[in-house]
Order: structure tokens, then C-alpha cells, then sequence
């Protein structure tokens, strides 16, 4: 997210995407290693929101443009803005329309399928990692 553009509020705006399986696991990605930001982390995926599209648009669009996949936003979980770098982070939950998948050799080195567990003990994550899977399982229980 280093080369977003900054929204009116003086931040960088950004959305994560949490999709579940029918069997319960969540789909997150290892970030590839030639990405400026976290090379090599295993997070949700992402990435920023541009100037005057909403972040339902961007879900849909980071999605594809990660992955290969449609999705369709279904709601946001979990907001963070943070005190120690211009970012706000929205988390949503997704509905995958397609589970075929081309990732982007250089966003994602690897596709993952974790259990909720298995995502909030994983480690080389990012920070609130833990906090937005909680946020994911919580809003699935509801």
C-alpha cells in the first residue's frame, strides 16, 4: 500500500477480504516476496481503495485482480485506523462466486485454506491479525 493514493482525510484507505468454505476453512494468501508492503506475510486479501470508488468496488476488485475470482462483498466486520501510519483497514466478509483461481504471481505466492484456528495462531502474520479473524468468525456466527 505504499504507492496508494491519499484519500481527502489525509490517509490511505484499504480493504482485506475474508472468505469461508463450506468445510469452515478461510481463505488467505502469503503476500508475495517482491511486494513493497509485508513480502511474505500471510494475510486476508486485499489491498487499497482508489480515489472515489467504494469500498464494496474495491472488495470486488482486489479480489479479481489478486486472485482471479468474483466475490460478492457481503459485509464489513472489523475497521482500524491507524495511530502510527496514514491507513484506515476495513475488513469485509466475502461470498466467492468463482473458486477458480489465477493468482497474480507477484501479489500472492501462495493460496491458503486455514481453519479459524489455524488463521489466528498462524504465524508471520500481520498486525490485528487475530482481531480480524475474530471479527470474520464472529460476523459468520450471527
Amino acid at each position: 500500500m505504499t504507492d496508494s493514493p491519499i484519500h481527502s482525510d489525509g490517509r490511505m484507505h484499504g480493504v482485506i477480504v475474508g472468505c469461508r468454505r463450506d468445510d469452515g476453512r478461510w481463505l488467505l494468501i502469503r503476500r508475495g516476496w517482491k511486494v513493497a508492503a509485508a513480502p511474505g506475510k500471510v494475510c486476508f486479501p486485499g489491498g487499497t481503495i482508489e480515489i472515489g470508488e467504494s469500498q464494496q468496488n474495491a472488495v470486488v476488485r482486489e479480489m479479481r485482480e489478486e486472485l482471479g475470482v468474483s466475490v460478492e462483498p457481503v459485509q464489513r466486520v472489523w475497521k482500524n485506523s491507524y495511530e502510527d501510519k496514514p491507513l484506515l483497514l476495513s475488513a469485509w466478509l466475502g461470498r466467492l462466486l468463482s473458486h477458480e483461481f489465477k493468482a497474480d504471481e507477484v501479489e500472492v505466492a501462495q493460496v491458503l485454506w486455514l481453519t479459524a484456528q489455524e488463521a489466528a495462531n498462524y504465524s508471520d502474520t500481520l498486525p490485528h491479525h487475530r482481531e480480524i479473524v475474530a471479527a470474520m468468525v464472529a460476523a459468520i456466527a450471527r
